[in-house]
């Protein structure tokens, strides 16, 4: 049998007293986008299933950060999975932390390895895996890759997906 979950919402719909009661302070209200990775809150929530073996992976296919030497865009595809141990990240925080890189200049592995890091110290997770794809700027893509660990044994993950670049091919 299915196991039943209980609604936190009053009879008005409203979500915002188990907003409060998570402590979450972005989440059902507008925000103003952070303006640098520093100034950018993650926040966690308790995970549903501490006890269970599964991964979370959020894809972010259009990641813009600028590099730090011209100014110019830089752009790239990120993949992070990660398996939860006692928090897992609430997403409308993550979105709003990617967002802040938009006017943030940082080499490709800075950016990737430090989204990485603020993860990892923000939940603790069991395990993190990134996958930077980073589209070519003066005709070559850089793709930066980093994890905490070895995978867990027993954790069914499919690849990242991401196809290296090939040009027009």
């Amino acid at each position: 049998m299915a196991k039943q979950h209980t609604s936190t919402r009053k009879k008005t719909g409203s979500v915002a007293p188990a907003i409060a009661q998570l402590g979450l302070t972005q989440l059902g209200k507008a925000v103003a986008a952070p303006t640098s990775p520093d100034e950018a809150v993650l926040e966690t929530v308790p995970n549903p299933h501490p006890g269970k073996l599964y991964a979370i992976r959020f894809v972010q296919p259009e990641f813009t950060s600028l590099c730090p030497l011209t100014g110019q865009p830089d752009f790239a595809h990120l993949c992070i999975d990660y398996v939860p141990a006692r928090r897992i990240v609430e997403s409308k925080s993550l979105k709003l932390y990617l967002a802040s890189f938009r006017n943030h200049g940082a080499f490709h592995e800075d950016c990737t390895i430090s989204i990485a890091e603020r993860l990892v110290q923000a939940m603790k997770p069991r395990w993190l895996r990134i996958g930077g794809y980073w589209y070519p700027r003066g005709g070559m893509p850089i793709d930066v890759f980093w994890q905490t660990g070895k995978m867990p044994t027993g954790l069914w993950l499919p690849d990242q997906g991401v196809a290296s670049y090939r040009g027009r091919g």
